[in-house]
């Protein structure tokens, strides 16, 4: 029987000769073949050259330009938001809220100077354990770009240092709390506020105490909705809130709805901002129909009207 591995190859060296090509030159790429899979074998598989962050594209002779990072003040006029700034200086409202480490962009005052970039970014405190590289990676961006712009020539950094983050922005949740658009309002008609977060003369024992929440005063009755999607993790009745509603949110949030009328939910249900949750009443320690609201971030109290819409 004729072996196919010695019949096939002389076929195709047969067909390689009749077409004008010398059985020399295939014998020489045969070689540059046995030649080229020798090489092959010590490779290690680790590329690259050993140089200092190369800024350009193989086989360009293109290099990308690090523009220079400098600040400049800013003096807020009548009518200035941030989002209208920053677009004056080509640079995102993340970056000034940053900077000038603004914790309620509506108390934005006419007067008041803001550091201005000169490239778009955020400034970030490195942590115990942060290195350059996980930090861009963190944020989606150049690591090239920000050890420049950072001065930094090595994969390690020092908790506490204040880092430049080119082109990056502030995750949505920080952004919306800032701007003060997390939460929707829990009454959706008309009403009054009637008592604020903060201290106040109480009304039943007339002593200075803290109000932790906005009291919200309309008609016995009034569909109360969830402030922002979430789970309902308690209801009940307390001899102060009366009946009362908590839902838990994302980032450490949860918000409490009191002296309703009637609860229309239940522990463990999944709401939305849309979701009816109750009714406005009067029960508990009340001296009249109204929402009593409280928002908590890691179960510490914060005004709800720095952070809704």
């Amino acid at each position: 029987m004729i072996s196919y591995r010695l019949f096939v190859p002389v076929i195709i060296l047969t067909l390689l000769v009749s077409c004008g090509i010398r059985t020399a030159d295939i014998l020489h790429t045969d070689s540059l073949i046995d030649a080229k899979k020798a090489s092959m074998q010590n490779f290690t598989g680790v590329g690259g050259f050993s140089v200092d962050m190369p800024a350009e594209v193989p086989g360009s002779s293109e290099t990308e330009e690090i523009p220079e990072l400098y600040y400049t003040v800013y003096r807020v006029q009548k009518g200035d938001m941030v989002g209208k700034i920053a677009e004056q200086f080509g640079i995102s409202q993340d970056a000034i809220i940053s900077i000038n480490r603004l914790k309620n962009t509506r108390g934005l005052q006419i007067g008041q100077l803001l550091k201005i970039p000169s490239i778009d970014g955020i400034v970030y405190t490195a942590k115990k354990g942060d290195t350059p590289e996980s930090i861009a990676d963190r944020y989606r961006v150049s690591l090239e770009k920000t050890a420049l712009i950072n001065n930094i020539s090595d994969n390690s950094i020092e908790a506490g240092t204040l880092v430049f983050i080119p082109d990056a922005k502030l995750d949505w949740v920080t952004l919306q709390e800032i701007n003060g658009d997390l939460f929707r309002k829990p009454l959706r008609g008309s009403y009054y506020i009637s008592s604020r977060y903060g201290w106040r003369n109480n009304p039943f024992s007339g002593s200075r105490t803290f109000h932790n929440g906005i009291d919200m005063a309309t008609n016995q009755g009034v569909p109360v909705y969830a402030a922002l999607d979430g789970r309902v993790s308690a209801t009940g009745f307390d001899p102060v809130y009366g009946n009362y509603i908590i839902i838990s949110h994302h980032s450490g949030y949860q918000t409490m709805y009191a002296h309703l009328s009637a609860i229309q939910t239940a522990r463990g249900r999944q709401v939305t901002a849309s979701t009816r949750i109750g009714q406005v009443g009067n029960t508990g320690q009340s001296t009249g129909p109204h929402l009593h609201f409280t928002v908590y971030k890691n179960r510490s109290t914060i005004n709800p009207s720095t952070l809704w819409n």
